[in-house]
């Protein structure tokens, strides 16, 4: 495919201008987490808003890749931008004619997530429309920077509105981000990606072609399964700080938003290092490191004393660093190596398992440290982490060896 020459100003343009949606975005996630937090202080209640958020794109992803994959990726990215707009005006309303439902928090954050769900494809699968293949490891790194820049404000912005006003101002600044997404995205000009819109849409047989361009790559599947593993040990962590914040280190919104704050420093940091320098050659190895590092992370936060808050912050900051070098290489590897046309429905279907794993282990971690502690969880999900990481050196390692760290299309 032929790539813009100048791909640097539009790939910039882009991320601009969702910086300032995923900001809007981070605050009021941030503030919606923390409100339940307040209001239930229960590791159910917590793990509920996880699932919810996640099961659009366990249950819709798949049909969502085919239609990103038909249409255009742009256009799908506005209505996203758009419906996550209006879920929060919804929700900000509601707010003053009194105090809403738990469940009706509930549906807003499966609408925000189904608009999640239609945007990530849509904007990875965007990218290789812009950047050369040897730029996407780089461009993933300079992408997730900007990510990482506006998770690491959004909850600090969270905690200061909260502790200043309510949730529905909250909900008002993400209606401002979202509008400004929109426009900035508007004005750039993407390449017509090579899409069969001519022939009649059947979401089944187009979701069979990306099962066999996954069956096609034997890297691919190898490497997603520790990431498959990974996932569910490692997202029920990121859901339980608020908690494990609250409960075991008696913090407050502000500690809750310091330690939201250097997980997504972290994921900066290293996302800086990768758009700079590639990451590592082996790129495989760098996913196995990133996953074992992780386990580290966990055991020692869990085993560190209520009084060694200020050390957990350490930890945290270390875990977004980690989280990052695994997930860039692996979202790098599926733009290289799937054709375009199949790109959409290959990331939604891996990104939709991914999300189906999630709850999965959300739902065993819940109630299991409902019991034993958050701090106990996190011991066990590093002893886990360490063998998933393991594993995936086993299960990969002849890949970076046969290929010098380079990818082959359709092993």
């Amino acid at each position: 495919m032929k790539r813009t020459q100048n791909w640097k100003k539009s790939f910039f343009t882009i991320y601009i201008g969702q910086a300032f949606s995923l900001l809007s975005s981070s605050a009021v996630q941030f503030s919606i987490i923390w409100w339940i937090t307040l209001q239930t202080g229960s590791a159910m209640a917590l793990t509920v808003a996880s699932v919810v958020g996640l099961l659009p794109q366990a249950v819709i992803g798949p049909f969502a890749g085919v239609l990103i994959d038909r249409y255009s990726r742009k256009t799908i990215m506005i209505i996203a931008d758009s419906t996550v707009a209006l879920s929060s005006l919804i929700l900000g309303i509601c707010f003053f004619f009194g105090t809403p439902s738990l469940l009706l928090i509930y549906i807003i954050l499966f609408i925000r997530a189904l608009g999640e769900t239609f945007h990530k494809p849509a904007l990875q699968t965007a990218i290789p429309q812009l950047v050369p293949a040897s730029e996407l490891t780089k461009a993933g790194g300079l992408g997730q920077m900007v990510q990482s820049a506006s998770s690491m404000i959004g909850p600090m912005l969270g905690a200061f509105i909260m502790s200043i006003t309510s949730l529905p101002y909250a909900m008002l600044i993400d209606i401002i981000g979202a509008a400004l997404a929109v426009l900035t995205l508007s004005s750039v000009k993407l390449p017509k990606h090579k899409a069969d819109q001519n022939s009649k849409l059947n979401v089944f047989e187009d979701m069979k072609l990306g099962i066999k361009a996954i069956q096609s790559n034997k890297a691919l599947i190898r490497v997603s399964v520790p990431i498959l593993l990974s996932t569910i040990v490692f997202v029920p962590l990121g859901t339980l700080l608020p908690l494990m914040v609250k409960v075991y280190f008696n913090g407050t919104a502000w500690h809750s938003g310091i330690v939201q704050t250097l997980f997504s420093s972290g994921m900066l940091i290293a996302a800086v290092i990768i758009s700079i320098t590639g990451g590592l050659k082996k790129q495989f190895r760098m996913i196995s490191f990133g996953i074992s590092l992780l386990g580290i992370c966990a055991l020692t936060g869990g085993l560190l004393p209520s009084s060694a808050f200020w050390l957990f912050c350490i930890i945290v900051f270390i875990m977004g660093a980690t989280g990052i070098a695994s997930n860039i290489p692996f979202t790098a590897y599926i733009q290289k190596t799937i054709p375009p046309e199949n790109l959409g429905k290959v990331i939604s279907l891996v990104t939709s398992i991914m999300s189906l794993a999630a709850p999965i282990g959300m739902f065993i971690a819940g109630p299991i440290s409902q019991i034993i502690g958050v701090s106990n969880w996190m011991i066990c999900a590093g002893v886990l982490m360490l063998i998933v990481g393991f594993l995936c050196y086993i299960l990969t390692k002849e890949f970076d060896q046969s290929m010098g760290g380079e990818v082959v299309v359709n092993e």
